[in-house]
């Protein structure tokens, strides 16, 4: 290829090449044929006819089920709350029942009527729906704080560029202050989002807003750490790191029951997952679960932290190589003048 200008050109285009590859292979591997895979249901009551109703219910799902047996309502309840199953079936002679808990999943909930309503048709009987934990009307579906943590990924990954770039050339020590600086402001945007603007935090704004600054100060750390490495490929890891996997993996839209086992893994340790679900636990759950969430969001920020500072010490040596080459140089330069004299006397 002669033109290096027409080659500069296509080696840029790399990039959006294969952002558009990795964005299909991410979203539509996980959210074009969402299906149940091991979601976890339970069936109320005790003694043998209610264990071989479960164990025929799970014998004839497969895969798609794990099915449990719980001795009462109450335990069901709190399995529920504690997001320890999606959905439980109370057998009846005459009402039968489904728990669902759709500010948990509303996908979930809608799964769990989806297998247990021909259950109850079979027997000519109607299904009753009880959600034992509604979303706010404000976010009826429950994926409002999915799409707040696409705006605070965002803001936080998109500043990576300036703090990284722009920024490149400010020491380490003041590019991680100005990064923490940012993710202040950047999780602030998120809190009056959920709040004031949409409502989606009736309660507890102060720890959605927590939450929201240990995701963002996590991305934005990553990124400029990673930028000194990696430069204009920075923006592809960011892409891959904090969209592709981590949009897919959060359970913002589908939980990991709902979802292969790729993305059902990521979901117990990638930091979104950690946002999305510690937000529930502070909105919708009482805090259960919290502890998890804000671990998760915690490993995050101290591995950002721990790149940060590699970065750091990697561009002050080589800052004291600089140093040491022109030295060098300015030594041979000096050396060369002293002989040229040497030779002109």
């Amino acid at each position: 290829m002669r033109s290096p200008a027409l080659r500069h050109v296509l080696t840029h285009l790399i990039t959006p090449l294969l952002m558009c590859v990795g964005m299909g292979l991410a979203y539509m591997g996980a959210f074009v044929t969402p299906e149940p895979n091991h979601l976890p249901v339970a069936v109320v009551g005790t003694g043998a006819q209610v264990k071989t109703f479960a164990r025929s219910v799970e014998d004839e799902a497969g895969d798609a089920l794990d099915v449990r047996t719980v001795p009462d309502r109450e335990r069901a309840v709190d399995l529920l709350k504690s997001r320890d199953i999606t959905g439980a079936y109370v057998p009846s002679a005459r009402t039968p029942e489904v728990l669902v808990a759709t500010a948990a999943s509303d996908m979930g909930a809608m799964a769990v009527e989806k297998v247990f309503a021909p259950v109850a048709a079979e027997r000519g009987l109607p299904l009753k729906v009880t959600d034992v934990a509604t979303p706010v009307d404000d976010d009826p579906t429950g994926q409002g704080l999915f799409f707040l943590m696409i705006a605070v990924s965002i803001g936080s990954y998109a500043s990576v560029a300036v703090l990284g770039g722009a920024g490149g050339t400010l020491p380490m020590p003041l590019r991680a202050l100005l990064t923490l600086g940012v993710s202040v402001v950047v999780s602030g945007i998120g809190a009056l989002l959920a709040g004031p603007v949409f409502h989606l935090a009736h309660h507890d704004l102060a720890g959605v807003w927590g939450l929201g600054w240990l995701y963002s100060a996590g991305i934005l750390l990553t990124g400029v750490g990673l930028h000194t490495f990696l430069k204009r490929w920075t923006t592809l890891a960011m892409m891959v790191l904090f969209v592709m996997l981590n949009f897919t993996s959060s359970g913002g839209l589908f939980r990991p029951e709902l979802q292969n086992g790729f993305f059902g893994t990521l979901h117990a340790f990638w930091n979104g997952a950690g946002f999305v679900e510690g937000a529930r636990s502070v909105l919708y759950f009482d805090g259960d679960g919290l502890g998890r969430s804000v671990w998760t969001l915690l490993a995050w920020l101290l591995a950002g932290f721990a790149l940060t500072a590699i970065a750091g010490a990697y561009e002050r040596g080589g800052t004291r190589r600089a140093v040491a080459d022109a030295q060098r140089s300015r030594a041979g330069r000096e050396a060369e003048e002293e002989a040229e004299e040497a030779v002109g006397v």
